[in-house]
């Protein structure tokens, strides 16, 4: 099987897996973070089987719907390559972007080791902000049966992985948490362009949110784009 034939069936293989997925990481997201993710190694210059495979596969079994186990997508990844006859180093390479993906925290650097990594690592963030990235980050609160929002708990800028797994807060701290602090730790030049416009448009979107709930009133200080550290 040649890299093109297992790209394919990989996407096939996926799709299958993730088809009506409801939480906002569905087969949709991960075609658009494989999209990117070949529009930026294109311009990175980036090996494309490499970053093609580790896009289709990064959420294939991810920590939050496995008990938190960070090994449970490059097992399954492994496995499967491995099912597809796939070389030693292009499995090691495509689980090492698995286990970098991911953001951990405020306070957690989670920069890839590799250019490979920091494509696709750039690609997931352009998916996780912007208007799709809102739509997903309440599509993942409702089903995780959290509140849109509550004037009374603050967003936590988490220092550590364990204290960002443990994380219960309603959907609109993830904001300040996680999705307004990606403009800044994209590694592409390509990444970092594209995530300005979509980091204006969740601003606006946060702002309209905290008027059109809280009226009158002025929003708690907490919630002017900013969160207080751990």
């Amino acid at each position: 099987m040649n890299a093109e034939e297992l790209v394919a069936i990989t996407a096939q293989h996926v799709e299958k897996l993730f088809a009506g997925e409801g939480s906002g990481h569905d087969w949709w997201h991960i075609k658009r973070v494989w999209q990117n993710a070949l529009s930026i190694a294109q311009q990175e210059n980036a090996d494309l089987t490499v970053v093609q495979l580790g896009a289709l596969l990064h959420d294939i079994a991810d920590w939050k719907f496995n008990a938190g186990d960070e090994e449970a997508g490059p097992r399954a990844a492994q496995k499967w390559l491995e099912e597809q006859g796939a070389p030693e180093d292009l499995i090691q390479n495509v689980c090492r972007i698995i286990r970098e993906v991911t953001f951990k925290g405020a306070g957690v650097d989670t920069t890839p080791s590799t250019l490979e990594g920091k494509v696709v690592q750039d690609a997931d963030r352009l998916d996780a902000i912007g208007a799709i990235g809102i739509g997903r980050a309440f599509a993942y609160g409702g089903h995780k049966g959290r509140e849109m929002y509550h004037p009374g708990q603050e967003p936590r800028l988490h220092a550590s992985f364990e204290e960002y797994k443990k994380n219960q807060g309603p959907t609109l701290n993830h904001f300040y948490e996680k999705l307004f602090l990606l403009k800044d730790r994209f590694s592409t030049a390509a990444g970092r362009r594209l995530a300005q416009e979509r980091h204006a448009y969740m601003e606006q979107f946060v702002e309209q949110f905290l008027q059109e709930w809280h009226g009158e009133e002025v929003p708690p200080a907490a919630f002017h784009l900013t969160a207080k550290a751990d």
